[in-house]
């Protein structure tokens, strides 16, 4: 059988989500994030869009949260034999392309992703499957589909942006034709455009979210000193209170009570405001900036994506965790029941067993992407470029933007197993060749 590799290495993968299933029903609820998905009046969100809402909406009928993790394990796994297909097509063979595609099985936090009410898992497949289609062959019709599906995530999670005119640049450089070009961007900004203009109706301003500024503020708190920036006396009231050496990271900065965020009225006025002094304090301490970044990236160094006994929302849980009565009748309406995860031993510890181990070091995923991106220029395998450095964004634009946080970087782990076993397989037709084959195409 040609694909008895993948076969084996499925069975398995395949039982890790059914451990998923039924050890932690219906589903592993996210702090307040999975809430505001749920909510039954839809609306454009402020601190993220709500594109996966849009989703939830339309299961919603069904009541039932058990329908939605299953969807979206079998999109993860539906996404590791997309590679998989497109990796044997470049001439890997069964045993190589299942190789690659291994992370995609079984990585503990894309199957804890796949079973959280979160969008991070359908940004993930809309991501790589817009990669895939645009690497396997360039014609208007596959670059339309491609912007589409990049758009939708765009306003599934606002870091998908960049990757629509990252994927635009790619087109352009690699000369495939104005036809391909233009359907990537025409394809690419109806959700968006759409998006915003529901946003416009909603809030009276165009745009996909109301906290691009807070974020870029929340990441100057890690070095903004207000005796060096200056600021004019209508953005003071944004300066921290606390020495550098005791500030939280980041991210408190937003939500926290000793947060000047929160003195300041109006959600887009805060917004403008935080916005304003985030670009004030860059440049008055660049070198600061930089080097708050570098810290942050610093952590791709780290082997143990998680200690012990460290506290993070990204494990399977040991006990049950109450619903908070704020948002208990949110998940239950969705539910139309109980919604609160449950723990099923011995099944749960099963799984809780298998995170300490089975998952990709980051150390060993940076090394793997940055030798991808090498590979790709020495070898010229350019197709690889695009999944290498739409990679590259998904990880490094956070700390510039916000903070670095674990689960920014598992887009990318999809991404660079494709730009892996690019670089190992045949290569391409030349641009010319292609972007005829899309000019008749067209």
């Amino acid at each position: 059988m040609a694909h008895r590799a993948l076969v084996i290495a499925m069975l398995p993968a395949i039982a890790l989500r059914v451990l998923a299933m039924i050890g932690f029903p219906p589903s592993i609820l996210f702090y307040g994030d999975s809430f505001a998905f749920l909510s039954e009046e839809l609306k454009p969100g402020t601190s993220r869009p709500s594109g996966y809402s849009l989703l939830l909406a339309l299961l919603r009928p069904a009541h039932s949260l058990t329908l939605v993790t299953t969807l979206q394990h079998l999109l993860g796994l539906a996404l590791a034999v997309a590679v998989y297909a497109l990796l044997r097509r470049r001439g890997l063979p069964g045993w190589g392309a299942t190789l690659l595609v291994t992370p995609l099985l079984y990585d503990e936090f894309l199957i804890l992703l796949e079973h959280m009410i979160m969008a991070d898992a359908i940004f993930i497949v809309l991501v790589t499957a817009a990669i895939v289609l645009l690497v396997r062959r360039v014609t208007p019709a596959s670059a339309a589909t491609g912007g589409f599906l990049l758009g939708l995530a765009g306003i599934t999670r606002t870091v998908g942006l960049p990757l629509l005119i990252l994927t635009a640049a790619y087109l352009l450089v690699r000369r495939y034709g104005w036809r391909p070009l233009v359907a990537l961007l025409v394809a690419g900004a109806i959700p968006l455009g759409a998006y915003a203009t529901w946003t416009k109706v909603e809030k009276g301003k165009f745009g996909l979210t109301e906290a691009d500024g807070n974020f870029l503020w929340s990441r100057t708190m890690s070095f903004a000193d207000c005796d060096v920036i200056k600021p004019p006396e209508r953005l003071a009231v944004l300066c921290p209170d606390m020495p550098v050496e005791q500030r939280p990271y980041p991210p408190h900065w937003l939500w926290e009570s000793f947060s000047p965020l929160l003195k300041v009225p109006g959600t887009a006025n805060r917004n403008q405001l935080a916005g304003e002094f985030a670009r004030e304090a860059i440049l008055a301490q660049p070198g600061a900036y930089l080097g708050a970044v570098a810290t942050d990236l610093a952590e791709l160094l780290r082997w143990e994506r998680t200690d012990v006994d460290e506290k993070t929302p990204y494990k399977f849980p040991a006990a049950e965790r109450p619903i908070s009565e704020s948002v208990r009748g949110v998940a239950e309406s969705y539910e139309a029941g109980p919604a609160a995860t449950k723990v099923v031993e011995p099944f749960a510890g099963w799984l809780r067993a298998y995170q300490r181990f089975g998952y990709v070091p980051f150390p060993l995923l940076t090394l793997a992407l940055l030798g991808a991106l090498v590979a790709a220029l020495v070898r010229r395998r350019w197709d690889a470029l695009l999944p290498g450095l739409a990679a590259l964004a998904l990880i490094a634009s956070p700390p510039f933007l916000a903070a670095f946080d674990v689960r920014y970087v598992i887009p990318a782990i999809p991404l660079v197993c494709l730009a892996v076993g690019l670089t190992l397989g045949r290569r391409t037709p030349a641009a010319a060749d292609t972007r005829e084959e899309a000019l008749v195409a067209g």
